[in-house]
């Protein structure tokens, strides 16, 4: 039994995050230079251009009440210090909430309450479910060895807003520090790339 017109039922491959007769959107490190932090690193990989992710959407039904889903893969690898992640985003409708669920891999979410600023960072890995609440911004980063492959499902109504994000960046980033994922403020972050470099 094939994939139906509508995705009132499909097959995926939690493995690759693969869903047969749908097409990827895939992200290449071109598509993502300005999240990065160590701008100098990510110019030094522009030209070999990796892949960071792809996200197959489901987006058959609109409507009040009606819900969206995606499967996304976010490749394991570093720009410099800084693991792979996605660009992250806001909702357009911002009290849409959304929830991810991991099938594969060991990550990250960022997560940016745009009202009061704060930012936590919360583990998404196989047999795990994140919450994001309304009015947070929300990064997945890749800090293990394989790729992360995970559900997200929201409302058909949220949308996605990349521009808040794109404009003034997330205050935290997963660098690897004495061979271990950690998170570091931002601004602490280049200036420790700061004092390297002089």
């Amino acid at each position: 039994m094939g994939t139906s017109k509508l995705a009132d039922f499909l097959h995926f491959d939690p493995m690759d995050g693969s869903i047969p007769d749908r097409t990827p959107v895939r992200r290449y490190l071109r598509d993502l230079s300005s999240s990065f932090a160590d701008q100098a690193a990510c110019r030094a990989r522009l030209q070999e251009n990796p892949l960071l992710y792809q996200v197959t959407s489901i987006e058959d039904h609109t409507g009040t009440g009606q819900l969206h889903y995606g499967l996304g893969v976010l490749m394991p690898g570093k720009i410099g210090r800084e693991y792979f992640m996605t660009k992250g985003h806001f909702h357009a409708w911002r009290p849409a909430a959304e929830v991810y669920i991991g099938l594969r891999g060991r990550g990250l979410m960022i997560l940016e309450d745009e009202r009061t600023g704060e930012c936590r960072v919360v583990p998404l890995e196989a047999n795990t479910v994140v919450y994001v609440p309304g009015w947070t911004a929300h990064r997945t980063v890749n800090i293990g060895e394989e790729p992360l492959v995970y559900w997200g499902i929201f409302s058909s109504e949220a949308g996605h807003d990349y521009g808040a994000i794109g404009k003034r960046n997330f205050r935290i980033v997963v660098v690897e520090k004495d061979n271990q994922p950690t998170i570091m403020d931002r601004s602490a972050f280049l200036q420790e790339l700061g004092a390297q470099s002089s």
